[in-house]
C-alpha cells in the first residue's frame, strides 16, 4: 500500500481510501476469531473476581494499547462495576528504567512478571510482530510462574506464539492495520467481561442501579442445603476420569538379567480413578449421583463406562468429548505394596462443552463437586462459567489440581492438601492455618480446607479463626485415594445440610478410617466382597477392613476384648503388650446391654461410642468393634484373628472361647494387668470420695 499521496493536502484522504480495505480483513479475521476472545472474557472474568490478577506488556504502540487495556479494567469500559485488578508493565517507570539498567532490556518486563505474577493470574502480551526479546522472556517466565499466557500478534507464526497458551492473530499488512485490530480485540474483551459480571442485558447504570445487581462476591456464612422429607440427595460429581488398574501378584525371585523382582501375575483388578472414584464413593444409601467428565470413545472408555454404570450403587453419566486416548494408571503390586506405576492416554481435555446441556444436568443439584485431575476440564470456559452461576445458590465443593483451573468464586469448600495449597499461594504464606485463611481470600471462597495427612486439616473461611481438625491415629494404610474420600465425604455432608466446619469433621474422619482400611486397593476389594450388614458400632477403619488389610499384606492379626468402662493405665498396658504380638490390634468390646448383664444396672458409666473413640485413639489400637452378646465368640467367629489376647490371671482355667480360636488354627494368649489397676476399684474410691460425711454426734446435753 503506498504511504504517499501525490497532492499532500490529500494525504490522509488517500491514505484512508487505501486503509479501509486492509482494515476491512482484519475485522473479517476478528470475527472468525471471536470465540477465542468469548473464551478469554470468561476466564478473565472468573480470575479477577476470584483475586487474581491481570498483566499487560507491550513495545511503543502496543505498549499504549495493554495500558489501555488494564485502564478498562481498573476503571470501567461501559457499565458500573468493582474495580478489577490489572498492571501494564511498561508504565511504572522507575521499575522498568532500574531493571533495564541493571539486569538488561530483554528482563524488563520478565521480572515484573516474577514479582507481581501469581499461579492462576493472565498475561496479555501485545505485539504486531511476535518477536520482541522482552515479551518472549516475559513469556517464559509467566510459564515458570503457573500464569495464563496470552499474545495477540499480527498474522502467521511467531516465537511468542509459540510460548503462549493461546494466540490472537490479527490479519493485516501493516503494523497499524495490527494494531487497530489488537484495539477492537481488546473493546470485544472487556465487553466480554463485563458480560460476564454484569450479565448480557445489562445497560449503563447509576450508582444507585449497581446496588441492586447482584455482585459475584461471597455473601458472609455457609450455603446450606434444605433437605425435602422423602427427597434423594443429589450430587452432580464434574472432573477427569482416569481407569485405575491393579495387576496383583506375588514375588518370589530376582529376575536374572536384571536387579529388579519377578511379580507372578495372578489377578488383574479395574475400576474407575480420579473423578470416577470419587462419584463412585458419593453414591451410597439415598444419594443419586450424576458425573460428568470427558470420557474417550475406545475399548478403556467403554470398560470404564460400564464398571460406573455396573457398579452396586450405579453412577449415572454425562460423557463429554474426549480429546485423546482413556487415561489408564496402572499399578504392580504385591503383598498390599505399589512396586511400579505406569501411566498411558490422555490427555483427557474435553471437547466443545454444550453449556445450556450442563446447566440443565446441574440444575437439581444438591451439591456440586470439582474432582479436578488436571486433564483440562476445569480450564474449559463453559464449563468454569456454569459453575460460577451454580456457586451462587448451591454448595459447591473444589477438589484443586497444581494443573487444573483455579476454583470459581462462590465455592462453599475448596479442599488443596498442604503441598497444593503451598503452591497456589506462593512463598512465604506461612503453616496451613495460614494457608487456608489466605487461600479463602484469594480464591473468594467460603471456606477453604487444607488438609495436612495424619495431622488432619485446617478450615480456614473469612472473618474467622482458623478451625483445627485432629486425625485419628491410623497404623500403616494405604493413603491411595484419601483425598477423594476427604472430598466425597464433605460433599455428602454439606448435601445433608451441614454447615462446612460439620462437614470437614466427617471428612477427616472418614479419610482416616480409608487410610487404615487398605486406601483405594482396600476399598476395591471391599466392594468386591459380598454385602453384610453393618457392625453394630465401630470407631475409626472398622474391624474387618483392618483384618482383610493385614490378611493381604501377609501379617498377624490380634484382637483382645473386654468392657474397657474406664480406661486405665491397666488396660493401656495390656493393649500395648497385645499389639507387639502382630501387625494390627482389634479391640472388641462389649455393648451397653452387655455390660449391664455383667456388671450390674450401674454400669457402664461410659456408652459404648464413647469407649470405642476412646480406644481408637490410642496408638496401640487399629480398630475397634462391638458385640452384643456377653462373650465375644460371635465376633471371634466373624474376624478369626490369628492372635487372641486377654488380660488379667485366669488361675489356670481354660477361656471359654479358647477352643473356638484354636479351631482355625488361632493362639491365645494371656497378658499380665498391672497391679491396684481396676475399672470397679476406681469406681469404688470414687464413691467413697463422694460420700457424704457422717453426721457429727451430738453434743452432751447439760441441763
Amino acid at each position: 500500500m503506498s504511504t504517499t499521496a501525490e497532492d499532500p493536502r490529500r494525504a490522509a484522504t488517500t491514505w484512508l481510501a487505501e486503509h479501509a480495505p486492509e482494515l476491512a480483513a482484519a475485522m473479517a479475521g476478528l470475527q472468525r476469531d471471536a470465540e477465542v476472545l468469548d473464551r478469554w472474557g470468561a476466564h478473565l472474568s472468573t480470575v479477577l473476581v476470584g483475586g487474581g490478577r491481570l498483566l499487560a506488556a507491550g513495545n511503543g504502540g502496543s505498549a499504549a494499547e495493554a495500558q489501555h487495556l488494564t485502564a478498562e479494567l481498573v476503571g470501567r469500559f461501559v457499565d458500573e462495576r468493582r474495580p478489577l485488578s490489572a498492571i501494564a508493565l511498561h508504565a511504572e517507570t522507575s521499575s522498568a528504567t532500574a531493571i533495564g539498567n541493571d539486569y538488561g532490556q530483554h528482563e524488563v518486563f520478565a521480572r515484573q512478571v516474577a514479582a507481581h505474577g501469581r499461579p492462576g493470574d493472565v498475561l496479555v502480551l501485545m505485539s504486531t510482530s511476535g518477536r520482541s526479546e522482552n515479551l518472549l522472556h516475559a513469556a517464559q517466565r509467566a510459564r515458570e510462574v503457573g500464569m495464563t499466557v496470552w499474545a495477540m500478534t499480527g498474522p502467521g507464526p511467531s516465537p511468542l506464539a509459540d510460548l503462549a497458551d493461546e494466540v490472537l492473530a490479527v490479519d493485516g499488512v501493516t503494523g497499524s492495520a495490527v494494531q487497530e485490530g489488537h484495539l477492537v480485540a481488546l473493546h470485544a474483551l472487556c465487553t466480554a467481561v463485563d458480560a460476564h459480571l454484569l450479565g448480557p442485558a445489562r445497560t449503563a447504570a447509576s450508582p444507585a442501579a449497581e446496588a441492586s445487581v447482584p455482585a459475584p462476591a461471597v455473601a458472609a456464612g455457609p450455603l446450606r442445603v434444605r433437605r425435602r422429607p422423602g427427597r434423594r440427595r443429589r450430587v452432580v460429581v464434574i472432573g477427569d476420569v482416569v481407569l485405575d488398574r491393579d495387576l496383583l501378584g506375588r514375588t518370589e525371585r530376582v529376575a536374572p538379567d536384571a536387579p529388579v523382582p519377578v511379580v507372578d501375575l495372578s489377578e488383574v483388578q479395574e475400576s474407575p480413578g480420579g473423578a470416577g472414584l470419587t462419584a463412585l464413593l458419593c453414591a451410597t444409601g439415598d444419594v443419586d449421583v450424576l458425573l460428568v467428565a470427558p470420557v474417550a470413545d475406545d475399548d478403556a472408555g467403554r470398560r470404564l463406562a460400564a464398571a460406573l454404570a455396573e457398579a452396586p450403587d450405579p453412577v449415572q453419566l454425562l460423557a463429554l468429548d474426549h480429546v485423546g486416548g482413556t487415561r489408564t494408571k496402572t499399578r504392580v503390586r504385591v503383598a498390599g505394596q505399589s512396586l511400579l506405576r505406569l501411566d498411558d492416554g490422555g490427555p483427557g481435555t474435553p471437547g466443545p462443552v454444550d453449556a445450556a446441556a450442563l446447566r440443565t444436568a446441574l440444575a437439581d443439584a444438591d451439591v456440586v463437586l470439582v474432582s479436578d485431575y488436571g486433564a483440562g476440564t476445569t480450564h474449559d470456559p463453559a464449563v468454569r462459567a456454569v459453575l460460577a452461576e451454580v456457586a451462587r445458590r448451591v454448595p459447591v465443593v473444589w477438589d484443586p489440581h497444581p494443573r487444573g483451573g483455579a476454583p470459581v468464586p462462590g465455592c462453599a469448600l475448596v479442599t488443596p492438601n498442604h503441598a497444593e495449597a503451598a503452591a497456589s499461594a506462593g512463598s512465604g504464606a506461612g503453616g496451613p492455618d495460614a494457608l487456608a485463611a489466605a487461600l479463602a481470600g484469594r480464591w473468594r471462597a467460603r471456606g477453604v480446607c487444607v488438609t495436612t495427612g495424619a495431622q488432619g486439616a485446617w478450615l480456614g473461611a473469612p472473618g474467622s479463626e482458623p478451625l483445627f481438625v485432629p486425625a485419628p491415629v491410623v497404623s500403616g494404610g494405604d493413603p491411595c485415594g484419601a483425598g477423594d474420600r476427604f472430598a466425597a465425604s464433605a460433599a455428602l455432608s454439606l448435601a445433608s445440610g451441614a454447615v462446612p466446619s460439620e462437614a470437614v469433621v466427617a471428612a477427616v474422619r472418614d479419610a482416616s478410617a480409608w487410610v487404615g482400611s487398605g486406601g483405594a486397593s482396600g476399598w476395591r476389594e471391599a466392594a468386591r466382597a459380598p454385602r453384610q450388614a453393618p457392625a453394630a458400632a465401630a470407631s475409626g477403619a472398622s474391624a474387618e477392613d483392618v483384618v482383610a488389610r493385614v490378611r493381604a499384606a501377609g501379617g498377624t492379626v490380634v484382637a483382645t476384648g473386654g468392657c474397657f468402662d474406664v480406661l486405665h493405665a491397666g488396660h493401656v498396658a495390656c493393649l500395648e503388650a497385645a499389639r507387639r504380638l502382630g501387625d494390627a490390634l482389634v479391640v472388641l468390646i462389649n455393648s451397653d446391654d452387655s455390660v449391664r448383664r455383667l456388671k450390674g444396672p450401674g454400669r457402664p458409666v461410659n456408652d459404648a461410642e464413647d469407649r470405642a473413640a476412646v480406644l481408637a485413639a490410642l496408638d496401640s489400637v487399629d480398630a475397634v468393634a462391638v458385640f452384643t452378646e456377653d462373650d465375644p465368640r460371635a465376633a471371634l467367629d466373624r474376624l478369626r484373628p490369628d492372635v487372641w489376647a486377654k488380660g488379667g490371671d485366669y488361675g489356670g482355667a481354660e477361656l471359654p472361647e479358647a477352643a473356638l480360636v484354636r479351631g482355625w488354627g488361632g493362639r491365645v494368649v494371656l497378658l499380665p494387668y498391672l497391679d491396684g489397676r481396676s475399672t470397679t476399684a476406681i469406681l469404688a474410691r470414687g464413691s467413697a470420695v463422694d460420700a457424704p460425711a457422717p453426721a457429727p454426734a451430738p453434743l452432751p446435753h447439760h441441763p
